[in-house]
């Protein structure tokens, strides 16, 4: 009894008894370090990308082994043989596309924040008032919303793992596991996905990238033909082989850089997105049903949109604080107020001390008895606040367990007349424990005992079934 009350009221261990109104220090975490998408970031936060950045990396590679090639063994030829603004059109080139990359593959793209458990459970329980279903019923599988957009009806989609209705031009990343707005495509060669925070960086990035492409390899074609002029074709390549390996990279580069470049240059003419393009969502003539309602209409203005608008700010809050959660007291119990004890260890606690209790009465009531002793009544043995024995029995209210220390002093002052004086031993016929009725079952009709008046001691009840049990033989073998 003491270890349980013991490990109920300590306050110098460290597991769940802890009082939780003595706060601890802990440090505070910034929403990055949970965030539940499939994202990395750096310096506390600042920097986020995709989990799967190696094609970012060869990315950064063949740029800056290609220009450093080029700066290292091409341009000092060139800016002596034909202007030194070859070198430095290339240098800010160079450093437009650096910056650009960097931009799209360490800003957010637009992510959506995920709907709290609150928002969740609201949102479905609208969900199921708009189909008409009860909240444990079948709920439909189709889940969209309609709006009106410039005269066209937009669907808005039901996201499952974000739990929320995507925005209009909003889709799911697979590979991020993220809500993006506006998005684009994932785009693994800079790392990150591609919506409307950083679309204008990655449309500069690669149109940049094109003209860097195409100056570099238009020069080192030129400063090849100059050194064969000179040399000889053979004795020109031998003289300058980063030349070869830079013509090389730059051929089978820039048909897919300009390409890309193009078709982006398109989408952006026409307001839509590689997303919309590739399902066929809208179409550019104006007259058609599935006309693009987010385009103006104007191939000037739609650019200005893309490339001059404002950026929106990010949404997620990366780098904010988490804001902890208030520390609730636990219930008291057995008017001993219990910090942070939980239902099992109050249960337990309450156990012991109806077992303790049990233990106490039947030692009682394994005292010899005499048969002859008389049946005491109810004026005899009627106990202060106690209700006597001719008084119905009322019904007996659950509450927490009387403390043990408490039940000595009343089974003493119950059976204090029951033992039996030195000067009546003679000629009086014992009970020994084993002739005690068992506590579980009734005396049979006809026996000594059944003649004797029952004596209900009314005590405070507890829920173990071997304290009642044993209080109920007591009370049998205290009418002998």
């Amino acid at each position: 009894m003491k270890d349980c009350e013991y490990s109920q009221i300590s306050t110098h261990s460290s597991s769940p008894m802890e009082s939780p109104h003595k706060k601890k220090k802990i440090a505070a975490r910034r929403k990055w370090e949970v965030f539940p998408g499939r994202n990395k970031f750096f310096c506390n936060g600042r920097i986020m990308m995709a989990r799967q950045t190696g094609v970012f990396y060869l990315t950064l590679v063949l740029i800056l082994v290609t220009s450093g090639l080029f700066f290292a063994f091409d341009c000092p030829y060139l800016a002596v043989k034909i202007t030194p603004a070859i070198p430095a059109v290339a240098g800010i080139l160079f450093f437009f596309v650096m910056g650009t990359l960097l931009r799209t593959s360490f800003s957010d793209p637009g992510v959506l924040p995920r709907a709290t458990p609150d928002e969740a459970a609201d949102l479905e329980r609208q969900i199921d008032i708009a189909n008409g279903t009860s909240s444990g019923g079948y709920r439909p599988p189709p889940r969209t919303k309609e709006v009106i957009i410039n005269g066209q009806t937009v669907k808005l989609k039901y996201c499952f793992t974000c739990k929320i209705f995507r925005p209009p031009r909003a889709s799911h990343c697979s590979l991020c596991d993220n809500c993006v707005e506006r998005f684009d495509h994932h785009c693994p060669w800079v790392g990150n996905c591609v919506g409307k925070r950083n679309y204008r960086f990655f449309y500069m990035f690669i149109l940049s990238l094109s003209f860097l492409t195409v100056f570099i390899f238009a020069f080192v074609l030129t400063h090849v033909i100059l050194r064969s002029q000179q040399t000889g074709f053979l004795n020109a390549l031998k003289d300058s082989p980063a030349s070869v390996l830079e013509a090389v990279v730059c051929f089978f580069s820039v048909w897919s850089i300009v390409g890309l470049s193009g078709f982006h240059t398109y989408l952006i003419s026409s307001n839509q997105t590689t997303n919309e393009d590739i399902k066929g969502s809208w179409s550019n003539k104006r007259g058609k049903e599935n006309y693009n309602p987010y385009s103006y209409g104007n191939i000037f203005t739609n650019c200005c949109v893309a490339l001059c608008g404002p950026i929106s700010p990010s949404l997620i809050d990366r780098r904010g604080y988490i804001q902890p959660d208030t520390p609730q007291p636990a219930a008291p119990s057995n008017s001993i107020t219990m910090y942070g004890a939980t239902q099992s260890q109050s249960d337990m606690c309450d156990q012991d001390q109806c077992i303790q209790s049990t233990k106490f009465v039947l030692q009682a009531a394994a005292t010899p008895l005499l048969q002859s002793e008389p049946s005491l009544t109810s004026d005899e043995l009627h106990l202060p606040g106690k209700p006597g024995l001719g008084t119905p029995c009322a019904s007996l209210t659950l509450g927490p367990p009387t403390p043990p220390a408490s039940m000595p002093n009343l089974a003493e002052a119950a059976l204090a007349d029951m033992m039996p004086r030195k000067d009546e031993h003679m000629g009086h016929q014992f009970l020994t424990p084993d002739e005690a009725p068992s506590p579980p079952r009734l005396l049979a009709a006809g026996s000594p005992l059944a003649h004797s008046r029952t004596m209900h001691v009314l005590g405070l009840a507890s829920q173990d079934s071997l304290h009642e049990d044993s209080v109920r033989g007591l009370v049998k073998l205290s009418s002998v």
